[in-house]
């Protein structure tokens, strides 16, 4: 059985609990670009809904909304795959959303539709995920070397 619960200091830690054999092991299970990516798609829709009411942009606002919130959907589905040339697939996947993000951003930055410090705040945080994708993936090249 497994449970989950949030500590005071706002870490996730997830427990394992075995009836049968009366243990109850408790670990903290922290994924970085899980966590960054999930932060970023809730920007990324705040980000929609504000191109959406304020500077009334339907057409790219829905491009980057859709690749944005795809980036921690695949890394997600990463987590669950069958094998591991499945999670590498995913990993690459949510590599490729998220370079096309950044393709978006600048489109929408370039065009004076998105605002300075709120493309460098986003596009910052797209890099960073970018960078933390591209790592696993050599990280996995290499394991597969061996």
């Amino acid at each position: 059985m497994r449970s989950a619960s949030e500590r005071q200091d706002g870490k996730r830690v997830v427990g394992i609990r075995s009836e049968k054999l009366g243990i109850n092991y408790m670990y903290k299970k922290e994924n970085i670009v899980m966590n960054k990516s999930k932060a970023f798609a809730i920007r990324i829709i705040k980000l929609y809904r504000y191109l959406c009411d304020t500077k009334n942009e339907y057409v790219l606002s829905k491009q980057i909304l859709r690749s944005g919130t795809s980036i921690g959907a695949n890394i997600k589905e990463a987590q669950s795959g069958q094998s591991r040339k499945d999670f590498k697939s995913k990993i690459y996947i949510a590599y490729k959303e998220a370079s096309e993000t950044e393709y978006w951003l600048e489109l929408l930055h370039e065009s004076d539709i998105l605002e300075d410090n709120l493309f460098e705040s986003l596009y910052n945080d797209n890099y960073e995920i970018l960078s933390l994708l591209i790592s696993i993936t050599k990280t996995l090249n290499k394991e597969s070397k061996k």
